[in-house]
């Protein structure tokens, strides 16, 4: 598997196209803040220009319950926290043509990472079991949070990542440089004061 540091150019880009003659897109937000996808919005009017060149199959911004096949280039934003997270990641790397690692979370973990210092007992003890509003333990109640899994984990560790999207959160520049190489078929390859972390 290969992680950040070692993968400099990520994959060549998605020059295939859906029916629709444009790109199929997907966005996915797994355990993080929505920073990466608040930054993907402020592409602005390039919006405009993506809009022309995609097909957006898939997103917290968009009301789509189902992550769909046959994706041509899907961005991970957060890291990997619970079950349904790496249910999610296997589904997407297995009907996306590139998976992109989007913002710090899905690159290396970052601040949701914070709790793997505590055993998940011990952090659910404190979160949802003591104090005033304390939630019941057992029944229905352990059934509405996904069960954590032990470590949080960026995403090149639990599926394949084609590029990688530094950034907490990532500046629309960044996000258009390596989008834009994608859609046009080429390998990511940003500059060297794009691969900043945080």
């Amino acid at each position: 598997m290969t992680t950040p540091a070692s993968k400099q150019s990520g994959a060549k880009g998605a020059k295939t196209a859906g029916s629709s003659g444009k790109i199929r897109l997907a966005t996915v937000w797994l355990g993080g803040c929505s920073g990466c996808h608040m930054s993907f919005l402020d592409l602005d009017e390039k919006l405009i220009d993506l809009a022309e060149l995609v097909e957006l199959v898939y997103s917290p911004i968009a009301d789509v319950k189902e992550f769909p096949d046959q994706v041509d280039v899907t961005l991970v934003e957060g890291a990997v926290a619970n079950v349904d997270h790496l249910e999610l990641a296997e589904k997407l790397r297995a009907a996306s043509k590139i998976v992109v690692s989007f913002g710090d979370c899905a690159v290396t973990g970052n601040v949701t990472s914070l709790r793997n210092k505590f055993p998940v007992e011990d952090l659910l003890t404190k979160v949802y079991h003591e104090g005033p509003g304390a939630v019941p333990r057992g029944g229905e109640y352990d059934k509405i949070v996904p069960a954590l899994i032990p470590r949080v984990l960026p995403l090149h560790q639990v599926i394949p990542v084609d590029a990688f999207i530094p950034g907490c959160p990532p500046e629309a520049d960044r996000i258009w440089a390596a989008v834009s190489a994608l859609l046009a078929g080429e390998p990511v390859v940003l500059a060297e004061k794009m691969r900043m972390f945080g």
